[in-house]
C-alpha cells in the first residue's frame, strides 16, 4: 500500500487546495499540512509554493508527482495481483482514430482469451486520455498526435499515413495542392486536444501558418459526420488512412495531398513511467 503521506501529496497535486484535499481525504487541514511538511523535510526541498494566493508545484514537486503517480499505480496493481484470485482487469484508452478504426481486433482477441476478465475501453481525444492515465483511471493508452513523451513510458505502436479527403470530382481529387489553394475551401477539423488536429496543425506550423490563416474552418468531433459532410461537398478534411480506407475503396471519398508537405503520424503505446506491467501489455499489443 502507498504510504498515506505520499497519497496526500498526490491528492493535493490534483486539488491544489489544502482545504479541498483535506475534505477528499477525510483529514483535517493541519494533518494535510503535516504530511506535506514531512515530505519536504524528507527530500530536503520545497514541493509547493504560493504565487500570490495561488498554490503552485515547484520543479521538485513536479518531479515527485511523476514518480509518485507511478508508485501509486504499481502499488495498487500489485495489491490486486496478490489478493485472492480475481478476474483479470484491464482498462485501456484509445484516441478516436485508434479506438474506432484500429484496435478492435486486439480487443476481440483479449475478450476471447480472457472470457472472465473485467475490461473497459475509453475512446476520447489524446489529451483527455493522458489526464485519465495520470489520474490512475487507465492502465495504458494508445494515442496519436503530439504529447510530452518524456513524462511517460512510450513505445511506437505503428505509423500511419495522413492526408486530405474530398468528394469524387472535386478539383483537389488525386492532386498535390498548395496551402494557398486550400484557403478557398471550408476545412472540417477535429476538436482541440485531438491527435488528428495536432498533426494537421503541426504541418501548418512547418510552413509558418496556423488554422487562423484559413477563413472557413468548422470544428467537428465525430468522424462519421466529417466524412458525410465531405462526401456531400460541404468541405474537405484531413484524416489518418485507417479512418477512411473503406470510403476510399468504395469511391465515396478521394485522397489529395499537400504539395511538398508529406504528413504521417505515430500511434503510440503510453503508460506511466516505471510501470511494472508495461512489457506484458506491449507484447500483447504486437
Amino acid at each position: 500500500m502507498l504510504d498515506p503521506r505520499w497519497n496526500t501529496f498526490l491528492v493535493l497535486c490534483e486539488t491544489m487546495n489544502y482545504t479541498r484535499a483535506a475534505e477528499r481525504l477525510c483529514l483535517t487541514q493541519p494533518a494535510v499540512t503535516h504530511h506535506i511538511h514531512y515530505l519536504e523535510d524528507h527530500y530536503g526541498c520545497r514541493l509547493f509554493s504560493y504565487e500570490g494566493k495561488v498554490l503552485r508545484l515547484t520543479e521538485a514537486g513536479v518531479k515527485l508527482r511523476e514518480y509518485t503517480r507511478s508508485l501509486a499505480y504499481n502499488s495498487r496493481k500489485v495489491e490486486e495481483s496478490m489478493m485472492a484470485p480475481k478476474p483479470l482487469s484491464l482498462r485501456i484508452g484509445a484516441s478516436k482514430t485508434i479506438g474506432e478504426f484500429v484496435v478492435a481486433p486486439k480487443v476481440e482477441r483479449f475478450l476471447r482469451d480472457y472470457p472472465e476478465a473485467s475490461f473497459s475501453l475509453s475512446v476520447d481525444n489524446t489529451q483527455v486520455l493522458l489526464r485519465m492515465l495520470e489520474a490512475g483511471k487507465l492502465d495504458f493508452v494508445l494515442v496519436e498526435g503530439f504529447f510530452e513523451g518524456s513524462r511517460y513510458e512510450t513505445t511506437l505502436y505503428r505509423k500511419e499515413e495522413f492526408f486530405g479527403i474530398c468528394p469524387p470530382g472535386h478539383r483537389f481529387a488525386g492532386r498535390a495542392i498548395s496551402l494557398t489553394e486550400l484557403e478557398s475551401e471550408r476545412i472540417l477539423i477535429r476538436e482541440p486536444g485531438s491527435g488528428t488536429r495536432a498533426i494537421f496543425e503541426e504541418a501548418l506550423r512547418r510552413e509558418n501558418r496556423t488554422l487562423k490563416s484559413y477563413p472557413n474552418v468548422a470544428t467537428i468531433s465525430d468522424f462519421s459526420t466529417i466524412k458525410s459532410l465531405v462526401a456531400d461537398g460541404l468541405g474537405v478534411s484531413f484524416l489518418y488512412a485507417p479512418a477512411v480506407s473503406g470510403e476510399l475503396e468504395r469511391g465515396e471519398l478521394v485522397r489529395f495531398d499537400l504539395a511538398g508537405l508529406p504528413m504521417s503520424g505515430a500511434f503510440s503505446f503510453v503508460c506511466l513511467k516505471d510501470n511494472l506491467f508495461a512489457a506484458d501489455w506491449i507484447a500483447w499489443m504486437q
